[in-house]
């Protein structure tokens, strides 16, 4: 057998998050070889920084690198983050929790969201959120970290992180160029490719100093300078399900102590999202401009902050939707030139740190097989189609009276996430498909939240005696409650381990 040579000359077009996370990552795994990994960015040119808030996968990244949680948190100025307040989604008044982690534990091998829903539609049981250890503890304000938790009747603490994600990119930025990444200032004024193969060969600098590579990831954001622009790689325009094609941000002073959720609140033509930082809130508004001017957006948005803003409120335009292919000749997009989800379930950087993960996996030789980049294709697509269905269920399973909203709730559901909804309606089933990002309980929580509800579940927990049940999810009730009890608050945890310096 023959180990063929992997590629030696990385060169990452455009910084930011996405870039500086690519890089990291390649600098840690190709680390002792004679690889060769250089970044390009210009400090004249912006980054988005509209997503400031993660799910727990980002905990695996860190790892990975080996960077302290407590230091990474600290020169972030992040918090701790246990899920998503979802304000007004189902109709105005409507209010539920969308937790990290899962709801209690199954019995006799039968998923837990059967016994809780036979006895919920008996009017025997509590809410959905008293089963789950996140979500308590959000309401309570409180955090810590905690060992597993085999024995008990529910699993120990699951959490992300909300942090400035700008300063998360020069944390990652020094790490890289203290692993060898050389960083080259300059503006992308063009490509030139191969006139046989049509890889890219090099790129070349408004200063006219050209860069040759190799493998070259496009991390250049919704410009896509070599995805779209040199390779012409189509875009996949999903706005037809998720409409919502601009955003409006603005920090402002916090004027509470930082909760460790993300919330996210309906508004008239999009949601509004807010996220607590050690030293401010990041707020915005996602809305579609086919109901609301882009100043009446701004003007909602600044009515409804916590605190006084801080500077001008910032402009983004967007299309949902992906590349058609992800990985194309010797190029491969990863972050928003790959595609755009919005933030509504947090899930941008982990899209970065999925791509970055699958390069890893499939890392190219010097031959580029054609396998690996099917592969990764087709996983990348997979992956945007099950967290774009996940979007989905959250306008389409509303009540609200605006006609944005009407317009959601009555579009046609997209196959995969038709089956889920008749799955769960019919006998209360929730099935994790093809490696797909969200777990049962995340559908659970949504499906239970947004007002959806079923005609029956499980056959057996009919016979089961109905005392035991009841016993058994009281002693889930009262062990989160004893467990939350005994933690400290989110702000005594952060002022102790990761308070800013």
């Amino acid at each position: 057998m023959t180990t063929p040579s992997p590629v030696k000359r990385v060169v990452i077009v455009g910084g930011g998050t996405a870039g500086w996370m690519t890089a990291a990552a390649l600098a840690k795994v190709t680390q002792g070889t004679d690889s060769k990994i250089q970044l390009i960015e210009s400090e004249s040119i912006g980054t988005v920084g509209v997503g400031e808030a993660s799910i727990p996968s980002l905990i695996t990244f860190n790892k990975m690198l080996g960077i302290d949680e407590n230091q990474f948190m600290a020169e972030t100025k992040g918090t701790f983050k246990l899920g998503i307040d979802f304000v007004g989604w189902g109709a105005e008044g409507d209010r539920y929790f969308h937790p990290f982690g899962t709801y209690g534990r199954g019995i006799n091998s039968i998923d837990f969201q059967h016994w809780w829903l036979q006895s919920y539609n008996q009017s025997n049981s509590p809410d959905l959120e008293e089963y789950s250890l996140a979500a308590q503890s959000a309401f309570a304000g409180k955090f810590t970290r905690m060992q597993p938790m085999p024995d008990a009747p529910f699993d120990a603490l699951t959490y992300a992180f909300q942090f400035d994600a700008g300063l998360y990119a020069q944390f990652l930025r020094k790490f890289s160029e203290d692993l060898g990444v050389e960083r080259i200032e300059g503006v992308i004024e063009d490509s030139q490719k191969n006139p046989e193969s049509g890889y890219i060969e090099s790129v070349r600098l408004t200063s006219g100093e050209r860069i040759h590579g190799d493998l070259f990831i496009d991390c250049s954001g919704f410009r896509s300078l070599l995805i779209r622009q040199a390779l012409g790689t189509k875009f996949v325009d999903w706005s037809s399900w998720l409409p919502c094609n601009r955003a409006v941000a603005v920090a402002c002073e916090r004027s509470s102590a930082p909760e460790p959720f993300t919330r996210s609140t309906a508004r008239s033509a999009g949601w509004q999202w807010r996220i607590p930082l050690q030293h401010r809130n990041g707020n915005g508004y996602v809305y579609c401009n086919d109901y609301i001017s882009d100043d009446e957006a701004t003007a909602t948005l600044l009515e409804n902050l916590d605190g006084v803003a801080e500077g001008n409120p910032r402009q983004l335009k967007f299309t949902t939707g992906h590349l058609e292919s992800f990985w194309e000749k010797n190029c491969i997009a990863i972050g928003l030139s790959a595609g755009f989800l919005e933030p509504l379930e947090s899930t941008s950087i982990h899209l970065i740190q999925s791509a970055i993960q699958k390069l890893i996996a499939l890392y190219p030789s010097q031959n580029f097989e054609e396998d690996k980049r099917r592969i990764f294709n087709e996983r990348t697509i997979l992956e945007y189609q099950r967290i774009r269905d996940f979007l989905i269920l959250h306008y389409r399973a509303n009540r609200r009276p605006e006609p944005f909203w009407r317009a959601l709730a009555a579009m046609e559901a997209p196959p995969h996430l038709a089956r889920k909804l008749t799955s769960y309606q019919q006998a209360g089933n929730i099935f994790r498909e093809d490696d797909e990002l969200f777990s049962v309980p995340s559908w659970l929580a949504v499906m239970h939240g947004q007002g959806i509800r079923t005609e029956s579940c499980h056959p057996l927990t009919s016979k089961m005696d109905a005392s035991f049940v009841k016993e058994r999810l009281q002693e889930i009730r009262d062990g989160i409650q004893y467990v939350v009890g005994a933690m400290p608050s989110h702000g005594e945890y952060l002022d102790r381990y990761c308070k800013v310096k």
